[in-house]
Parts: structure tokens; sequence; C-alpha cells
């Protein structure tokens, strides 16, 4: 994208300027997922935003066009953009079929320009490298442009966020008022915040009294913020609901019922809803039967399988042999690449954390047990490449989008097949290519024939021995069901 005024990269403003400002009482937008972002809007008449807060956003808000860029911050810039890389695989998206059902559905996108979405929206499309819409993206972003509520089914790491992001900041810019986030709100007047468990609460509504009108948050975190009376929902334009699937399998459907059915949120068919999610079990068909209106279907792929773009090895490895096999495949990928190692415990996680540090590894773990400061402090040394394995039970790790990740290490393969999906989804991310390789042994024989069906899918190398385990084992489960009738 080509700024005739060249303002996009252009000379810096003061290094300590934070174009997140904006008026508290225009346009806003809530999504919230099982991580630690989520995105909201209304006009939080309880929380006091159009009363309290920073009336610096206001004045300024008043006085500007919000569709026209701020000034650039050359620091800001470098911070959010640095770590782009949008791969090289984009090919293989071609090839992926795409399905949507629904009354009415818009046409799809090939490039970018093919919908307006104003000048900021370009300009940081740019800034991220991304060159063309990924599938979901070529799909959901019209959908959403056109006001239609959305259901979308698509892999892990194919570019569910922004397909979302994109469109509705852009109605916010057109219309009026967790890293994503901020990269495409970059020099625009939009003020995002995020609330989420196990970080200082106070600090988090320091943030949202000095306006907000994204809010990204976690579904604990945020009714608790709503029962201090900190937001209201009673003028939120846009609800997303981002890896659905994980937050139900959390046990979070309470919350999510409660944010959306029971406060003063506007009913479907006011607000705009969007969920997205990798798998649709039953439980999520009947969340988007309840929050959704007249909505669109969109399923990218095969619902519940993994991408091409990741390279899927099983390897026979017996519980003795895991921690020398391990430095085996550490040494052969290089020290210094993103690897991602999964482990089933707590416990297991601190104990091979210690096994690699003594081994010379740069490395860290994150788990339940570690407070939130550390778990972030943990995930920053492992991004900027300070420490290039992390090593991390599945609970954890949920949700984690990590630029450049090319190895996942499933050191405990997990015993549902959904769990391993969104694991292995970690690595070849929005086009990279990604290496995933998992330890088999005779303790993970529940998954195998799961586990054969996602690398034949996914068109991968299948050893002989799984293809037999499989049989056998499904033999042997003929053979029970036959001798209980």
């Amino acid at each position: 994208y080509e700024n005739k005024d060249g303002n996009w990269g252009g000379p810096p403003r003061d290094a300590g300027f934070n174009s997140f400002g904006g008026r508290s009482d225009r346009s806003k937008s809530a999504f919230f997922n099982d991580r630690g972002t989520g995105s909201r809007g209304g006009r939080f008449e309880r929380g006091g935003f159009s009363s309290g807060g920073n009336s610096r956003w206001v004045e300024e808000a008043r006085e500007d066009d919000w569709s026209k860029p701020t000034a650039p911050n050359e620091r800001l810039e470098r911070e959010l953009f640095s770590g782009s890389n949008t791969g090289i695989n984009f090919e293989k998206y071609d090839d992926i079929p795409v399905e949507a059902t629904g009354t009415s559905c818009p046409k799809h996108i090939e490039i970018f320009h093919d919908v307006d979405m104003g000048e900021i929206i370009m300009g940081n499309i740019t800034l991220s490298r991304y060159t063309r819409p990924t599938p979901v993206q070529k799909h959901a972003i019209p959908i959403i442009k056109s006001k239609r509520d959305l259901m979308a089914c698509a892999q892990t790491g194919s570019g569910k966020t922004a397909a979302f992001l994109l469109p509705v900041l852009s109605q916010i810019y057109t219309e009026g008022p967790g890293d994503a986030l901020q990269a495409f709100a970059y020099r625009s007047h939009v003020r995002p915040c995020v609330v989420y468990g196990g970080a200082d609460i106070g600090q988090q509504i320091r943030d949202l009294e000095r306006g907000c009108h994204l809010l990204v948050a976690t579904p604990g975190r945020l009714v608790d913020m709503m029962e201090r009376g900190k937001i209201g929902l009673d003028y939120c334009n846009y609800l997303v609901l981002d890896e659905a699937d994980r937050m139900l399998d959390m046990g979070f459907e309470p919350q999510i019922r409660r944010i959306v059915e029971q406060d003063t949120m506007p009913p479907k068919g006011i607000r705009q809803t969007m969920m997205f999610s990798a798998t649709f079990p039953k439980e999520i068909q009947i969340l988007a039967r309840d929050f959704l209106e007249d909505y669109i279907f969109l399923a990218v792929g095969r619902v519940g399988s993994t991408s091409e773009n990741i390279t899927q090895k099983v390897v026979w490895v017996e519980e003795n042999d895991k921690r020398s096999f391990l430095l085996d495949l550490l040494n052969a990928t290089g020290k210094d690449s993103l690897t991602l190692v999964f482990v089933e415990t707590k416990k297991g996680a601190d104990a091979l954390e210690d096994f690699l540090y003594r081994e010379g590894y740069a490395c860290t773990s994150i788990h339940g047990d570690r407070s939130q400061r550390d778990r972030e402090e943990a995930l920053h040394q492992f991004r900027s490449g300070r420490c290039p394995i992390l090593v991390a039970t599945a609970v954890a790790a949920r949700g984690l989008d990590i630029c450049n990740v090319k190895h996942v290490i499933n050191f405990d393969l997990p015993s549902d097949i959904e769990e391993y999906v969104h694991r292995i989804g970690r690595t070849g991310r929005v086009g990279n290519l990604g290496l995933a390789t998992s330890f088999f042994n005779d303790k993970n024989s529940n998954i195998t024939k799961d586990l054969l069906d996602i690398l034949v899918e996914a068109k991968q190398e299948v050893p002989s021995w799984l293809e037999s385990l499989a049989y056998e084992h499904q033999h042997k489960s003929s053979n029970r069901g036959r001798s209980k009738r």
C-alpha cells in the first residue's frame, strides 16, 4: 500500500507519544478469549468513562478526523512491527477448500484492496508485511464489513485474529469510535485496553479510566470488572469470541453466558457478533445458535484438521530415552531456533527445564503454578530469543501467538487429539513453515487412530509401526464390542 502523503514510515513524532487515544462515547467493540486478551465496546456508563478519565482523549477526538492517521511514532512502530513475518508458503493456501453457508453471503475478496478499509488499516497492513489475505481473511473480512454475524471455523494459525480485527477497526475508524490489536490500532485514535486474571487489577482499572474503545478480556476477569461496576456493556457494537472452543474446554461457559445474556449487553441483531473456533463440537453449535443472528457459517479447510505448512513427525521413544532423544533433536535443529516443548505436568516442566539448563541450553518454562509476572517474563525471554527453548504445560500455553516458532515438540503427547491439534498449531502460523515432533510410546495408544487420521489428512509421512498399532487398536476395540453383545 502506498500513501501519497508519504506518512507511513515517515519522520517520527516525540518518542514518548502514544497514539492510542480517542473518545470514550463513540463506537466501541468487545471481544474476549482464553488468552490474556479480548475486546469490547460499549459506553461503560457504569464504569464512568464519560465522566472520568483523561479529557485529552475527548478534545483530540472532537478536533480530528478518526479516519485519518495520527503522526507516526518510530519507537512504537519498531516495537509493534519488527517481528512481523507472514511466511513464504502462502501458495499452499490457494488449495484449501472454503465453504460459506448462509443467506445472501457477500462475495469473497482476493486482495486487501478489494474492500475499502481506509488509510489507517491499509497502512498498518503494509507495516505488518501482509502481502495477501489468508483464506479465512478473504471470506471473513467482507462478511464482517457487511455487518453480518459470523461463525468461522479455521485452523489454528490461519490468520483468524486479523480476520476480525481489520474489518471491525475499519468500521470504527469510518463511523467513529494483545499485540495484533495494538498493531492495527497504531496511528489511530482508538485506545485498546486489556483485562485478564493474574495481573494487577488496580492498574487495569486505571488504564480503563483513561478511556477505552476496544477491550480485550478473559471471561473471568471481565465478569469481575462488571460486578465491580467498572465496565458496562450497554453500548457494545461488536462482540468477538475468539478461540471459543478453548474457552469452553476451560470451563468458561457460565462466565460467557453471564457476559452475553445476563447483563446490559445489547441483544443479538443489535450488536454484531463473531465467533471463531478451530473445532465445531455440539457445544459450540449451541453457543452459535444462542448468540448469533442470521449468521454465516464459514469452514476453512477440514474443521479440526492441521495445517499442511506444519511438517509432523511421530517417533517411537521409550519414557527413559526421552531426555537423550530431546537433546539430539535440539542439536539437530539448532540451539537458537525458537522451540516449544510440551509436557503434561507442572512438576515435569520444572524438572525438564532444570535438566536442559544443566546441559547448557538457554531455556525457560511456564505452567499454572507460576505467577502472571513470571509467565510474562518467561514469554518475553522466549519471544526475544534470549531463551529460545520454552518448556510448557498445555494449559499455560493455550492461545499463545508467538511469531517464528520453528519447532513444537510433544515431549509428552496429550490424551486427546484436539489438544494435539492446538499444540502443534503454535508453529507454521500465517504462512510460515513449521515442524512438530511427537514422542510416542505405549502410554499413548488411546490416540493412535486419531493421530493416524490427522497425519493422513495433512498428507504427512506415516510410520509403518503407527499404521500397525492403529489397526491392532481398532481390531481389539471391535472384538471387545462383539464380546459384550
